[in-house]
């Protein structure tokens, strides 16, 4: 089988690649073809624009400007958005034009679809009633994606926060809470959906081999934890306490908008996975950060 994946070298795309490279046949679509094969298998091919023609079986489209590593500007918020819409666009054009249509479009979204959720657990036909930018960038995300619907089956990947042990949250988090700095954000209620970067990758491969699943997914552990018992466990995880607490305001004053992405409660359940039997093998946040903490 042979795979497209744009924003490879991303946590999820590299993770995906790194577990399956001797499985399928990967192109990668990157602007620095040096840079990504440090971080990459050597077996890869790496193309530096779309192809006229489509000769690929499956596209995963990753790709996008990372959500949280700067202020949200609004220059910023508007490369957010242009980096995933854009490409999104071109590969859905591509598909289009093509005489051999991929069998699959397995495309990125992200939880901040359902906006604010409150303790009400969320699945995939949620009505959305409180539209916010992470909202309004997945929705359009979405809506292009969705447009490849008349050639092949298209998956939307609707992703929370991903641990690993090299890169995201998690990695950001280790320093602070090794050194007894970590603490709840804002009032620490609000509720925090969480994925293993294991189960996100086989989340993704289950995606591709079961043809009856289609829209979106929800990439989250079913067991969505308040952020204040996600402060308690990673010190418990890492032997240090988590007395400081971040004011909502001061995160706020430190990431502008950005914040609503630490401050909004949602408790996003897998329902369409769980449904198609899918099985993950990291439901409970002890047990994950206990893996990722202690891997070399």
């Amino acid at each position: 089988m042979k795979i497209l994946v744009t924003g490879g070298t991303g946590l999820i795309g590299r993770h995906f690649i790194s577990a399956f490279h001797h499985k399928y046949q990967f192109t990668v679509l990157t602007r620095n073809t040096q840079k990504a094969q440090l971080y990459l298998p050597q077996n890869i091919e790496y193309i530096e624009q779309l192809p006229e023609q489509n000769y690929f079986d499956v596209i995963i489209n990753l790709a996008g400007e990372p959500i949280v590593d700067k202020r949200w500007t609004r220059e910023q918020k508007e490369n957010i958005c242009q980096s995933r819409w854009i490409i999104t666009e071109k590969i859905v054009a591509m598909i289009a034009l093509s005489k051999d249509k991929p069998s699959c479009l397995i495309s990125g979204s992200a939880i901040g679809y359902y906006g604010e959720t409150g303790s009400e657990s969320t699945h995939e036909n949620a009505q959305i009633t409180h539209p916010d930018f992470a909202h309004t960038l997945c929705q359009k995300w979405e809506e292009l994606a969705l447009k490849a619907n008349e050639y092949c089956r298209v998956v939307l990947l609707r992703t929370g926060v991903v641990l690993a042990n090299d890169g995201g949250a998690l990695e950001k988090m280790r320093l602070p809470f090794s050194l007894g700095l970590g603490g709840k954000l804002g009032h620490g209620q609000q509720y925090m959906s969480w994925i293993h970067i294991d189960d996100m990758i086989h989340a993704i491969h289950f995606s591709l081999q079961i043809e009856c699943i289609e829209g979106a997914i929800n990439c989250t552990s079913p067991q969505a934890i308040t952020n204040e018992a996600f402060t308690k466990a990673l010190g418990k995880e890492v032997k240090r306490p988590t007395w400081f607490n971040v004011p909502a305001f001061m995160l706020t004053t430190l990431m502008g908008q950005g914040a609503e992405l630490l401050l909004t409660s949602q408790n996003i359940y897998p329902q369409k996975l769980l449904s198609h039997g899918f099985h993950f093998n990291h439901c409970e946040i002890i047990d994950a950060l206990a893996d990722l903490m202690t891997e070399d």
